[in-house]
């Protein structure tokens, strides 16, 4: 079976989906206690194949790989992203919290045949360019370490070269990288995260990234077109949303549905919990109502009928307008850990540990399950072939 170990690993949404696509994690690496007592109340369904959970609670930059006596087929992980996020301080590499150089050491000492690292959108904007292109070379060649007294653009350059060159020995990867948005690939939410692959270089192995599954055109052919959407639900059609008018116009002019699947929606993801203002008696694990709720300019919630907004963890706590339900009445309430776990694509028997707070500060920073799988299988199926 394929060994792998993941660092960074948060409530383990990306672990989770690796499982699920057929790796045995043999170790993860997580600093928060929160999200390591979730990973332990979790272990058996991330950790398949071992009689003991591999839960190191530790800072990636403390940890010794050498403690890893098994020969690594895949290293994951998603380093801290509040440096590159949009709600962050966008302070990128000047950010202590960057632990980009944490990953590269890890592929550097435990040279995986290939590694997967998710990260925020903000990675690809315009005023990272430059710390974006040392990252994927750093990640070309991770034995080309920056050397004493020698800046990061010093460091750059020295790569540069080496990769112009073109005459390269000892180890190093062929490294791709997509921004792919989570809601064309079946899951109900528009998460949009960089997600970079590398394959080491002795590993014959061609790949690409899988293809998106679903589309915003078929959602809106089966709610404005045909009207199944709403004979599912048994819900009476609406008028169409105005800033949707000249699109629904074009689809009614198509002949043929659309081929890929639906974008799946809110409602679609939490139609069979029940409302957690009507319930008496708390039989639904991570399942409770939590008052408070409040639009306002800028935060006006998730529309029940079209995926959620990306659930966000902040960075001075939850922003309750993105991690809230807006109902076709206006209405609007906050998302529960349950529902917001569907939104990343946990199963119900994943169970989150900690306060709404603190549960959704998980969430919202995990790796969708799901479209973690879809990857995670892709490169299993090259990689099988291969080994």
């Amino acid at each position: 079976m394929m060994q792998s170990v993941e660092i960074f690993t948060g409530a383990g949404g990306l672990a989770l989906g690796i499982a699920r696509a057929g790796f045995n994690h043999c170790l993860a690496v997580e600093c928060n206690f929160s999200a390591c007592k979730t990973l332990f109340l979790n272990q058996d369904q991330i950790f398949t194949q071992n009689n003991l959970p591999y839960i190191f609670q530790a800072k990636v930059e403390e940890f010794d790989f050498s403690l890893i006596d098994k020969k690594v087929d895949l290293l994951a992980g998603g380093p801290p992203c509040q440096p590159f996020s949009h709600g962050g301080l966008h302070q990128g590499l000047l950010d202590k919290r960057d632990m980009f150089p944490q990953f590269v050491r890890a592929v550097r000492e435990l040279k995986p045949k290939i590694f997967i690292v998710e990260n925020v959108k903000g990675l690809l904007r315009k005023s990272f360019a430059k710390y974006f292109e040392y990252i994927i070379l750093q990640l070309t060649y991770p034995e080309m370490v920056i050397k004493t007294g020698e800046t990061w653009i010093e460091h750059l350059s020295r790569l540069e070269q080496y990769n112009i060159k073109g005459m390269h020995k000892g180890l190093f990867y062929k490294v791709l990288f997509r921004l792919l948005n989570a809601a064309d690939y079946g899951v109900p939410q528009r998460r949009e995260r960089v997600f970079i692959v590398g394959i080491r270089s002795d590993i014959n192995l061609q790949w690409s990234f899988p293809q998106p599954t679903h589309c915003q055109e078929t959602l809106l052919w089966s709610q404005w077109v045909t009207g199944e959407y709403w004979e599912q639900y048994k819900i009476r059609k609406p008028e169409p949303p105005e800033k949707l008018v000249s699109k629904i116009k074009k689809l009614q002019s198509r002949l043929l549905t659309p081929e890929k699947q639906r974008w799946l929606t809110v409602r679609d993801a939490i139609h069979d919990l029940p409302d957690p203002t009507q319930i008496k008696t708390q039989n639904i694990c991570n399942h409770w109502f939590v008052p408070g709720a409040k639009a306002y300019p800028g935060h006006t919630g998730s529309p029940v009928d079209e995926p959620a907004k990306t659930l966000k963890a902040g960075v001075h706590g939850v922003p309750g307008g993105e991690n809230m339900i807006r109902f076709s009445n206006g209405t609007v309430r906050y998302f529960t850990i349950r529902e917001a776990a569907r939104l990343q694509t946990f199963p119900d028997t994943y169970t989150f540990f900690g306060s709404w707070t603190e549960a959704m500060r998980q969430l919202g920073n995990a790796v969708p399950v799901t479209l973690s799988e879809k990857i995670a299988c892709c490169l299993l199926n090259r990689l099988s072939k291969v080994s």
